[in-house]
């Protein structure tokens, strides 16, 4: 399946009122019980405004409340066309691309990026991995910042990211405060069910997983171990890293450790779509 071309986009949404009358859609149907009077009504769009009345009293309802379209003095086309442009990239959109495609402010262009990637991973979400005999893949890196020597430690002034891969299921990634024992067992017992099979490299901070009730399956890189005979490893995850550091180096350039979480939610919910890219404008437009 593939992504819908920029004309079929435009033949869809060729307008600010055919957005807003989709959003209307989605969000209430045709008929809604009206939250002040109560009655089922028939609500009809306001003039000159992007409101919808209640027939029987007068009540007004915005259809972009709630969204991260409210108020926003960006042209509603501009924001759908914002998420399509996300939809249809693998390396993600920078503020600058956004800039020139939508003709608005970088600020603007800036603030519509970024309310974009928090609702990409609003509408991913994170269901907790894993269960009874389900093989987890669980691998840790570092992003940004530098490393100028052993004196500043390891870590440095980069930003530690767990990864969780289910195999042949969901991604969920959460930013650490530490690379250590404590950091890595407590994301794992907040994303991955019990009962799961754990596979993680050698790093020391996986030891002793197994005795908070999953199974424990590592391989030694450094050995020049990168799969198991029964196939364990964390190449699945290891490929996802490689591919969230060519986009934030590639299209960001840099990323703060402030504002890497809304990115993270932006690279994972592609990749759990990857393998049906035609569905995630589609998600989009119905999660409001």
């Amino acid at each position: 399946m593939t992504t819908q071309s920029v004309l079929q986009f435009f033949e869809r949404f060729p307008t600010d009122d055919a957005c807003l009358e989709h959003l209307w859609t989605v969000r209430y149907g045709d008929q809604t019980e009206c939250p002040k009077c109560e009655k089922p009504s028939k609500f009809h769009r306001v003039k000159k405004r992007p409101v919808y009345e209640c027939a029987w009293c007068a009540h007004q309802i915005s259809p972009m409340a709630g969204t991260p379209f409210a108020k926003s003095r960006t042209p509603l086309q501009k924001w759908f066309y914002a998420m399509y442009l996300f939809t249809t990239t693998r390396h993600g959109v920078s503020a600058k691309e956004l800039q020139r495609q939508l003709s608005v402010t970088y600020k603007t262009a800036w603030r519509i990026g970024h309310e974009i990637r928090k609702y990409m991973g609003e509408v991913d979400g994170n269901a907790p991995l894993g269960g009874a005999g389900v093989d987890v893949e669980v691998d840790e890196t570092l992003i940004g910042g530098s490393v100028k020597g052993k004196g500043q430690g390891y870590k440095g002034n980069k930003t530690c990211v767990v990864g969780m891969l289910e195999r042949n299921g969901e991604l969920v990634t959460k930013v650490v405060s530490a690379r250590d024992k404590v950091s890595m067992k407590g994301v794992i017992l907040s994303n991955v069910l019990p009962g799961s099979t754990i596979q993680t490299d050698e790093f020391g901070g996986y030891k002793d997983i197994d005795q908070s009730g999953y199974n424990h399956v590592k391989v030694n890189h450094k050995l020049g171990e990168y799969a198991t005979k029964d196939g364990a490893g964390v190449n699945g995850i290891e490929a996802f890293w490689a591919q969230l550091k060519r986009g934030i180096n590639g299209t960001h350039v840099h990323v703060s450790r402030k504002h890497l979480p809304k990115y993270l939610g932006e690279f994972e919910f592609r990749y759990n779509l990857r393998k049906r890219p035609d569905l995630m404008l589609p998600a989009l437009l119905q999660a409001f």
